[in-house]
């Protein structure tokens, strides 16, 4: 065995040849600067659904992104094929900064939010007055969601032909959220869509409801090009419907202001765990400078609040106070409630 001493040359030191023939690995990473820009309409099973230009583009995440996932409505950076043919993947590496996220957990005890949407304008609550049942529990908590997200809030209720909107009406009102009225009449023969589509215009839209009250149904009509193969019917023993989107996904609207529609999964259950009710105080301006002489961290619903003078002393309504609570309690009660 040869033996080096202290003063060996470089030219004398024997090194093992890569056996795989690659490059070694390295920590700086592609910056990606001629990557291609693109915007997620579904996610399936790893597979990501984007629209690059006017072309349909099928892509992955790359590994170097790690554990951080696109949803469906980010801006993302791709790179590789993004002809859009057939057998054809292109990578995602970079997800751009979101303008606001829809999130929910399965239930408020569940550490785990999972961002439904994100980069949408507004979140349209679907309900039904009737066939099935309004359940406002989960109305409140899907409010709550779009407050803390970011997103202006809309109620669409359906089958007002079953049962009046007076008492959904009274309420919201003091919440100042905008709504549409429909019949199962103006669902069918398009007018409800025409109603709705006021609201949409220029927008990103993100639909929201349980199954069975007419979501699904109503984003069809919206976009006709688009319609689903399948919608779903009401049990008529439990009230409720079934699933018949399985994934969220955005379509656009064909007009000429443009927008888009994200029609997501009937939900039967809506998690608060990861809301700070600091954000949803956000979105009562009118109650915001009274809570300068709050207690630090209140949860406004407590003994030493300061809105209940704030309001006593006649500087908002007493209603906007009542909603307020009532949709910062909603994690402490079941939606169907």
């Amino acid at each position: 065995m040869r033996r080096y001493g202290k003063h060996t040359d470089e030219d004398d030191i024997r090194t093992r040849p890569n056996r795989k023939g690659n490059r070694p690995r390295t920590h700086i990473r592609p910056k990606h600067e001629d990557a291609a820009e693109g915007l997620v309409l579904t996610v399936d099973r790893g597979r990501l659904t984007c629209l690059v230009e006017d072309r349909i583009v099928m892509a992955m995440k790359a590994r170097e992104l790690g554990r951080k996932a696109a949803v469906v409505g980010d801006r993302v950076a791709l790179v590789g094929d993004l002809t859009g043919r057939k057998d054809t993947l292109a990578r995602i590496v970079r997800i751009e900064e979101r303008t606001s996220v829809l999130r929910r957990t399965a239930d408020d005890d569940d550490p785990y939010e999972r961002v439904v949407v994100a980069n949408a304008d507004q979140l349209a609550v679907v309900t039904a007055l009737a066939d099935p049942e309004p359940r406002p529990r989960l109305i409140d908590r899907c409010l709550v969601a779009a407050f803390d997200g970011g997103l202006t809030p809309l109620l669409v209720m359906t089958k007002s032909d079953l049962a009046p909107p007076d008492e959904l009406l009274e309420l919201y009102g003091s919440l100042d959220i905008p709504y549409v009225v429909t019949s199962r009449e103006e669902l069918e023969n398009g007018a409800a869509a025409d109603l709705v589509r006021e609201h949409l215009d220029g927008r990103i839209t993100a639909f929201v409801g349980h199954s069975g009250v007419g979501k699904t149904t109503l984003v069809n009509t919206l976009v006709p090009e688009d319609r689903r193969r399948v919608t779903g019917h009401v049990n008529a023993v439990t009230g409720r419907g079934r699933h018949t989107t399985t994934s969220a996904l955005a379509l656009p609207l064909s007009s000429e202001e443009g927008g888009w529609v994200v029609d997501t999964p009937g939900v039967r259950s809506f998690g608060l765990a990861h809301i700070d009710p600091s954000r949803v105080i956000n979105a009562f301006p009118d109650l915001v400078p009274g809570t300068e002489g709050c207690p630090r961290a209140c949860s406004h619903d407590e003994p030493d609040c300061a809105l209940d003078a704030w309001v006593a002393e006649g500087h908002a309504d007493p209603a906007r106070l009542y909603s307020l609570r009532r949709l910062l309690s909603t994690r402490e009660r079941k939606e169907g409630d």
